[in-house]
């Protein structure tokens, strides 16, 4: 128990650092070493080949304790409420399921599959809401992405670094499916990878309206989908270079 805990706290600081570095999650926040560790080499040819998976055991989601150092998938508003004023409205889910394929120099698919029956914030009336308005989770429980476009990587990263790239693919949110680039920032460590992006668009982009309720004096037209995601390297799992390209979110 002591050894993933610490293991999940090195990779909270590591994720964190990719996204203050690519401005991919809002609100993100880390400390770095006062110096700065050797260069690490670069991971041999071929050694990121094959599939992995999202790995839910790494890191927490505690939204009493603010611990969000596993996987989870969210969104953020602005809006304004009565007798308190404007604030940012943050909701997440840790029911995160999916997986990335590499081979060679190419991240070939990825899927991404999040249940948004059970987002939560620090407003239960706002979670509810959200089943009859907005996303209308009542109707539509799932949020899925499915990658395009292969992504290339170039030379393979080594342990530790960290890496921006550019995924493309089909968000499928509200019923609605939509082309969309998300810029991620990547670290691995050992067997696992983790990843960080967000994407902005309108409620209108997805076919939704936006909530309202007597307490929301306001509410931002536009609004974010952000992501925090653990791989787990599949032992047994190989890749293919002619692998169908389709993940999901």
């Amino acid at each position: 128990m002591t050894t993933t805990l610490r293991r999940a706290t090195r990779w909270t600081t590591l994720l964190a650092t990719v996204a203050i570095a690519a401005s991919v999650v809002p609100g993100a926040a880390f400390t770095q070493s006062p110096s700065a560790a050797p260069a690490a080499p670069a991971a041999p040819a071929g050694i990121l080949d094959g599939t992995w998976t999202v790995d839910p055991t790494i890191g927490s989601f505690d939204l009493a304790a603010g611990d969000f150092s596993g996987s989870w998938v969210g969104y953020r508003a602005q809006e304004e409420l009565v007798g308190i004023g404007g604030v940012e409205a943050i909701g997440r889910t840790p029911d995160v399921t999916g997986s990335i394929t590499i081979a060679g120099a190419q991240l070939v698919a990825a899927d991404l599959t999040a249940d948004l029956t059970t987002l939560r914030s620090d407003e239960d009336m706002r979670d509810g809401q959200l089943g009859r308005q907005g996303v209308q989770t009542d109707q539509f429980p799932t949020a899925t992405f499915v990658l395009t476009q292969p992504i290339e990587l170039g030379a393979p990263p080594a342990e530790g670094e960290q890496i921006t790239i550019d995924a493309v693919g089909d968000l499928t949110l509200h019923g609605v499916t939509k082309n969309v680039t998300i810029p991620l920032g990547a670290v691995r460590q050992g067997d696992i990878i983790g990843v960080a992006g967000s994407v902005t668009f309108t409620w209108a982009d997805f076919g939704m309206e936006r909530p309202s309720s007597m307490r929301v004096v306001s509410l931002a037209n536009e609004v974010t989908v952000e992501l925090q995601v653990f791989f787990r390297k599949d032992a047994a799992a190989t890749a293919s270079p002619a692998a169908a390209v389709s993940p999901a979110l």
